[in-house]
């Protein structure tokens, strides 16, 4: 039996009790058990950084066992975003250390009056002073205090100064970084959650070991990760540019006509190591180095989200300019996504006269106010006090209609793809109740060209509409069932690389797991699981007015076609093209979220009709929200 830990932070209150199974039953771990404790503690009337919301993190029930990729955790709060529901999730070491310790969730609230650290081992929680910790840096802040062992995540500068952006960061640069949650962190004056499990990795059943390893090997031989394992994420670098959606010029454009200078080969160039969490037989991450200004620095990654970010979306070509801006967001303790997204948009409302500043020119690719910003975002100095607002705010505080240049959905900034020529990214980026995100359906499916599991998933009439790259009718139902596969995935503490990524895994091989190691289930009963957690996260939202008002693109993606350079790949004779080729699509977006909300049982407006919620479990009433 694993534990429920919660921690008053205002009182000095600390409570533990084991984990009500049927909150298990029902919402497995993770990301399920973190929607479910944040619903029926924090309600609308509570602010993002009032001492009542809660930090609440939850380890998934594969976390600290030999499941391939067992090695995410998971963070749950309202979100200083979007003011709505908000999580955020890590993978490195810090998940497995924290289940390891024996606990299924922690839930922190108040506010310390003065900084602090949670240290948790297997025998009790403390609250220890941190005055000497505030202010530096998350690198320095971790180097510390693993002196006596185990695993940190910590905020750094960012979260302390509230910035909306903020992330928290684990194991030297992993980081739990979107909706805001290190500001949430430093609200409460709480500086790291430094973890010390003393007892030995959890005995599981000789079935399930079994089990696991044979899911690692598949995972290992599964074709589509051998280039994830030989040029990490990077590789969708080349990959996006050389199909007409590599997002730049925050969204203005498709393609660049640098894409050698940050590919995959070009990054390469730069790393020193390969990288692995906890539990991956994958092996994507690599930690990179470069001479800089103040010495030698070094950084996991750079990942693809991030290269594109301070790479072609801010029109800047020099990728050691990415690596320094990677490891600035991680010594602070930035959400690369975010701010790079954020400083697109400070550039583009001065291209279109109506942001400039003293300090920083603001022009597209300029090294200066690129990392300039970063540090001004980070200590909320200068022009940086606007921007660590996020592109939604800024744009208010902006006027002038710098609202159509913020690229954000519900507050949150977009991740990397281009929603006009990756249809089913456009749709989920609208439906994830977290705003903005890749990672909430993943819908890679039709990207992979996977027909195999396209068969398997889909019946065979709309399979040819799901995979068409011109067709969009069935991209609903991509969507749907993938964001029930990723909230499974995040709730047993999985990385997406070996499930909807690559598909590796499909549904049945996780309850082929769970069955082995802790309750019976079926790929349908998982599946519902799935559904159930969506639908709760929709439900806090609801509550706070959200509806179908909120799943909306900006508008440059729905009324202005798409130019794109048409580059072609690396070595096959591409040229400076100084204007781009051609022009793309717009998305449709209001068929598609009809079929979306039809498929999901909501209501033409987006909320889930009490039949739905009946369906699934879930007592809310409508008329409660």
């Amino acid at each position: 039996m694993f534990r429920t830990s919660t921690i008053d932070l205002t009182s000095g209150k600390i409570t533990i009790e084991d984990t009500d199974p049927q909150l298990i039953q029902k919402y497995l771990g993770g990301r399920g058990l973190g929607a479910a404790l944040l619903y029926e503690s924090v309600d609308a009337s509570i602010g993002p950084f009032d001492a009542e919301n809660r930090l609440i993190f939850t380890t998934g029930l594969f976390n600290d066992t030999s499941w391939p990729t067992s090695s995410r955790y998971h963070v749950t709060f309202k979100s200083p975003a979007t003011e709505a529901y908000g999580y955020a999730n890590s993978g490195g070491y810090f998940g497995p250390e924290f289940r390891k310790a024996g606990y299924d969730a922690l839930i922190v609230t108040g506010k310390a009056k003065s900084p602090v650290v949670l240290q948790l081992t297997d025998q009790d929680i403390e609250i220890k002073p941190a005055e000497d910790l505030w202010g530096k840096n998350t690198s320095e802040t971790e180097r510390i205090l693993r002196q006596q062992g185990g695993r940190v995540a910590s905020i750094g500068p960012a979260g302390e100064n509230l910035a909306r952006l903020a992330a928290i960061i684990n194991d030297g640069g992993r980081a739990a970084a979107r909706g805001g949650p290190g500001a949430v962190m430093g609200s409460k004056n709480l500086k790291a959650i430094h973890v010390i499990a003393s007892k030995r990795s959890n005995t599981s059943p000789p079935s399930f070991s079994k089990i696991a390893g044979s899911k690692s090997k598949k995972v290992f031989n599964h074709s589509g990760v051998q280039d994830l394992r030989e040029k990490t994420t990077v590789m969708l670098m080349e990959v996006q540019n050389y199909f007409g959606k590599l997002p730049a010029r925050n969204h203005q454009v498709a393609g660049v006509p640098f894409i050698d200078k940050l590919d995959s080969q070009a990054i390469s160039k730069f790393w020193l190591k390969r990288k692995s969490c906890a539990a991956c037989p994958i092996g994507c991450a690599r930690k990179s180095g470069i001479d800089y200004d103040e010495g030698f620095i070094e950084i996991e990654g750079p990942e693809y989200e991030t290269t594109n970010a301070f790479g072609p979306m801010v029109w800047n070509d020099d990728p050691e300019v990415v690596i320094a801006a990677n490891h600035m967001c991680n010594e602070y303790g930035l959400d690369t996504i975010s701010v790079g997204v954020t400083i697109a948009f400070a550039m583009e409302c001065y291209q279109r006269g109506l942001l400039e500043d003293d300090l920083f020119s603001l022009e597209w690719g300029d090294k200066n106010t690129i990392l300039g910003l970063v540090e001004a975002i980070a200590f909320r100095k200068g022009i940086g006090d606007l921007l660590a607002e996020g592109t939604q705010r800024a744009a208010k505080g902006i006027g002038r209609g710098a609202e159509k240049f913020a690229m954000q959905v519900k507050g949150l900034e977009l991740p990397r793809q281009e929603p006009r020529k990756a249809i089913a990214f456009g749709l989920g980026h609208c439906t994830s109740n977290r705003g903005a995100d890749h990672l909430y359906a993943l819908p890679t499916l039709d990207a992979i060209a996977d027909w195999e599991t396209a068969r398997k998933i889909f019946p065979e009439e709309i399979v040819e509409g799901v995979m068409s790259f011109t067709e969009d009718t069935y991209k609903p139902d991509l969507v749907v069932y993938n964001e029930h596969f990723c909230a499974i995935a995040d709730s047993v503490g999985i990385c997406k690389f070996s499930t909807p990524e690559m598909y590796a895994l499909l549904v049945e091989d996780l309850a082929e797991g769970l069955n082995a190691l802790c309750f019976e289930c079926t790929s349908e009963s998982l599946l519902k699981i799935g559904e159930r957690i969506v639908n709760l996260e929709r439900m806090y939202n609801v509550r706070h007015g959200m509806d179908r008002r909120d799943d909306q693109l900006p508008e440059r993606f729905t009324n202005e076609p798409l130019p794109i350079f048409q580059s072609t790949k690396r070595g096959t004779g591409s040229k400076p093209y100084v204007e781009p080729e051609s022009t793309g699509p717009v998305i449709k977006l209001h068929p598609l979220l009809d079929r979306y909300y039809q498929l999901r049982g909501w209501d033409s407006s987006g909320i889930p009709t009490s039949k739905k919620l009946k369906h699934l479990g879930i007592s809310i009433e409508r008329t409660e929200i």
